[in-house]
């Protein structure tokens, strides 16, 4: 890509030039894409400096001039969707069509904030409601955190910094952005659109750049009062041992599972599993990555999802019509073949891809994966997906339920006392019923529980993680 474009250092509203800059290489074709300014811990702390100097003017800044900032964000961001969607799918080789959908999905996001601001206060109190209470005025109120530093992906390396930047900013914070090194111009862009805005506040939003050594100088930090991380369980512990007296949100590791029952709409559950599977090519928290199949269906359902795994076009991401390109890197493709290698090794059996395709890793089904394989009990976060068969509902559920990780589960079922059975047993943060696991919506409120993370994101719900209770009585 001739001229590549250079990300921007954000120290507040001001750019910093930076005298090295690191080339980000396309998954796709390895040509070079962006680049990114090389940031160390003074840069970090300098942004964390600023952020405290100019949390003041950030907290007093009006409501309604806070909603029309991301209001006015979201409208840019609208007129400019195509050069987004671009730049995300040479980042990270996302297909075109579906990185469009996460374009507009980021402004929706941004403006479902606005809309949750004008609920977002407090309550009153009854102090006489027990005998040794009191007849008062009391009520709580909302206010703003102060600084908060925000962590974010590759995967959707859009929408999730709309899902941390619009609350944090929302509710009045300073924020310091980091974002994932895969793609630094997405994240520069969007911040633009923050900073530059009429309704900014000045100096509220930096952003630095860099892997370990920064993000450790921004989490070990006594300026910060909240951090919000969506990443690896391992950088999540990392994180959760580090960060000391602070608010942590930690949307994490994931491992996706869904229970074809026998009364379920065979070809329908097939066809939405390859979805679920298979989209971004499975570098997803949410990705499908286990389906329990009841026996007397399993050879049926085996055979359908396998077909609808071949027809998805593998391929050239800037084409319309592809549904999966390649994996974020080398490391990424390697590791999904020591998984598929190791299944087999165990005894599994690939019953669609498996192997290399024109450099691409394909959609792959393994057919007679157990309880004890590495495949069905750690994240994958590849195109793989393990089909178990299960003799009953209550061997389905325990077997789902017996992981350390509980994001989404769903099932696939026509049978209503199966449902609410379903919805109490399930150990996750999130239950579908009739659809792939990996479905969600941004004004829901979305976290795991276990080992897949700490708080909620969601508008709605991540003002509430970036902002303090005050409680106040007039006697």
């Amino acid at each position: 890509m001739k001229n590549a474009p250079k990300a921007k250092f954000y120290l507040g509203s001001s750019i910093i030039e930076k005298l090295e800059y690191v080339p980000r290489h396309s998954p796709f074709d390895n040509s070079i894409v962006s680049y990114a300014p090389i940031c160390d811990e003074s840069d970090a702390n300098k942004a964390l400096q600023l952020a405290q100097n100019s949390v003041k003017d950030a907290s007093k800044s009006p409501l309604h001039r806070r909603i029309s900032w991301l209001n006015d964000v979201a409208n840019q961001l609208e007129n400019r969707s195509e050069e987004f969607a671009i730049m995300l799918t040479h980042e990270v080789a996302k297909p075109i069509h579906f990185s469009r959908i996460e374009v507009s999905r980021c402004s929706e996001t941004i403006r479902l904030t606005a809309m949750a601001l004008a609920s977002h206060g407090g309550e009153t109190i009854p102090t006489d409601i027990m005998p040794s209470g009191k007849k008062t005025l009391s009520y709580y109120t909302r206010v703003p955190s102060g600084v908060v530093v925000c962590i974010t992906p590759f995967n959707f390396p859009l929408n999730l910094i709309a899902h941390k930047l619009a609350p944090a900013l929302g509710a009045g914070n300073c924020v310091v952005l980091k974002p994932t090194p895969e793609a630094p111009m997405v994240a520069s862009m969007l911040a633009e659109l923050f900073i530059n805005s009429e309704f900014a506040t000045p100096n509220a939003l930096s952003v630095v750049y860099g892997d370990a050594e920064v993000g450790s100088a921004l989490v070990s930090s006594e300026v910060p009062r909240v951090i919000s991380f969506t990443g690896s369980v391992g950088v999540g512990n990392i994180i959760a041992k580090s960060a000391g007296i602070k608010k942590v949100a930690l949307e994490l590791g994931g491992n996706a599972a869904t229970f074809i029952d026998k009364s379920a709409d065979v070809a329908f559950a097939a066809a939405r599993c390859a979805y679920g599977a298979f989209y971004n090519s499975g570098q997803v928290c949410i990705s499908l990555q286990r389906i329990y199949v009841h026996k007397d269906i399993y050879d049926e359902f085996a055979t359908l999802i396998a077909n609808e795994s071949s027809k998805l076009k593998v391929g050239n991401p800037y084409e319309s019509d592809t549904f999966m390109g390649p994996l974020i890197n080398s490391d990424a493709q390697n590791r999904a073949i020591e998984w598929v290698d190791s299944a087999k090794n165990e005894g599994a059996v690939a019953i669609s891809g498996g192997e290399l395709v024109n450099g691409i890793f394909p959609p792959t089904v393994m057919a007679s994966v157990t309880d004890d394989m590495k495949i069905i009990c750690e994240e994958v976060f590849a195109p793989i997906v393990s089909l178990v068969k299960v003799d009953s509902y209550e061997e389905a559920i325990e077997k789902m339920n017996n992981s350390p990780f509980g994001l989404q589960f769903s099932i696939f079922t026509n049978d209503l006392s199966l449902v609410s059975r379903f919805i109490e047993d399930s150990e996750a943060g999130g239950v579908v019923i009739n659809e792939i696991p990996t479905l969600r919506f941004d004004v829901q409120p979305y976290g795991g529980v276990k080992l897949s993370g700490i708080g909620k994101e969601g508008p709605k719900y991540a003002l509430e993680e970036f902002s303090e209770i005050k409680s106040i009585t007039i006697y």
